[in-house]
């Protein structure tokens, strides 16, 4: 049996008798009335640069013939794959914070007190400038992160400095929230950096933050202390905090070491975002955070602190049992485990690094050294019937029931797919 039986896969399928019953009894009206109401035309713009929106698209191309199994190669949930579970620590812990009946409650909207003592400390292993439980906010996975940061800095005529590549989030929530987005290149040719020269001459007095992956997903690079120092300067410069998506962090098997940007958070104010998702191999249990890096105060006296506890507000609590168990999946978790996860990981990308190079359109500018994507360029000139890289992908999932991310989806040429499984 393929071990993809198992695979949720994203799909626009409905019950098609509930349609058809649906689609008979729909008249669009009552007696001729004229309804008021209709879709928000913003939400509809979001979600059309949303990854589920686009790997739904392509699932749906896939041919249902179980002779060719689907190969979610777009699909970045370790958890489908036999070899990528979950620690035993994690699971425990979870068991016990059910049990132990604590974990029935409402929490609070900023996250339980044990649940944001223990992020500062897992936190605080790396920093130089220590936080505390009251600079972090318990969030719905790293996405919840993310819709609160753009939301709280919201207002007229702003706008954020996004990589051209990042996780396609970014962008659906800065739409929403009416937030002009701003591209800066990365430089593939020095190993993905951020053109510094680039954030420096788009930035102007209604910027509100630069945004940065690190490790960087879907590039797969990591950056060193001395660049990240150059980002610290040059945001400092231009008055604007940093947001550091560092979701990544526990998934690295390259050479160069994982800095967290806190680290200069006495240069300029450093937002974190973070979650177990990805190192623990936990997507499902949604439970990450929001780590205030600011030993100046500065969030407090521009209120960025209160709008964000004001954003949380309104929106839903991670889960209870989830925050009760953070402590001990933090704490308990041994070195092992994700040693063992980065060693397979790193096996993946040497066989598909290798693999490409055997395919002349296909060209990946640099072996990847974290997280879980392989990105690579396509040449259009090689292929009859191609126009562009979606409709690539359209027909590779068509065709070969191969599902890879098209790079529209993050605005580049390039395509990204993800390394879970490249071999057997």
């Amino acid at each position: 049996m393929s071990q993809h039986m198992n695979l949720l896969l994203p799909s626009f399928e409905t019950d098609k008798e509930e349609y058809d019953e649906r689609k008979t009894t729909d008249h669009g009206g009552i007696g001729g009335s004229v309804w008021r109401f209709k879709g928000n035309k913003a939400a509809k713009e979001a979600a059309s640069v949303s990854m589920k929106g686009t790997l739904a698209r392509l699932f749906d191309c896939c041919s249902k013939d179980v002779k060719k199994t689907i190969l979610p190669l777009g699909h970045g949930d370790p958890s489908v794959y036999p070899c990528f579970q979950t620690s035993v620590d994690a699971e425990e812990a979870v068991v016990e914070s059910l049990r132990s009946g604590a974990a029935n409650s409402y929490a609070p909207g900023v996250g339980i007190l044990p649940a944001r003592r223990a992020v500062a400390n897992y936190l605080n292993r790396d920093l130089p400038h220590k936080i505390h439980s009251d600079d972090i906010f318990m969030t719905v996975g790293c996405c919840q992160g993310i819709e609160t940061m753009i939301h709280a800095l919201a207002g007229p005529k702003a706008n954020i400095l996004l990589p051209t590549l990042i996780y396609p989030l970014y962008n659906s929530h800065a739409i929403h929230s009416l937030v002009e987005i701003r591209k800066y290149n990365l430089l593939p040719d020095l190993d993905w950096e951020i053109d510094l020269q680039g954030v420096e001459a788009m930035a102007d007095e209604n910027t509100i933050a630069v945004v940065i992956m690190n490790p960087h997903n879907p590039c797969g690079n990591v950056y060193t202390y001395e660049h990240l120092k150059k980002v610290a300067e040059v945001a400092r410069k231009l008055g604007i905090m940093v947001i550091s998506d560092e979701v990544y962090n526990q998934t690295i098997y390259g050479e160069n070491k994982f800095v967290p940007m806190g680290i200069f958070s006495s240069i300029t104010p450093v937002v974190t975002l973070g979650s177990i998702s990805k190192g623990w191999l936990v997507p499902g249990w949604r439970i990450g955070w929001i780590a205030m890096n600011d030993p100046k105060n500065v969030f407090k006296t521009t209120r960025v602190v209160e709008s964000i506890k004001e954003h949380l507000d309104i929106s839903p609590d991670p889960s209870t049992i989830l925050q009760f168990a953070l402590p001990n999946i933090l704490e308990k978790t041994k070195k092992e485990f994700f040693e063992k996860n980065n060693s397979i990981l790193s096996q993946n990308v040497d066989f598909a690094f290798d693999a490409l190079k055997d395919i002349p359109c296909l060209t990946c500018p640099k072996k990847p050294e974290s997280c879980t994507y392989l990105v690579t360029k396509l040449d259009l000139s090689l292929l009859e019937d191609i126009t562009n890289d979606f409709d690539f992908c359209m027909k590779l999932a068509q065709e070969e029931n191969l599902v890879f991310l098209p790079g529209n989806q993050y605005e580049t040429p390039f395509q990204v797919s993800n390394i879970y499984k490249y071999k057997n």
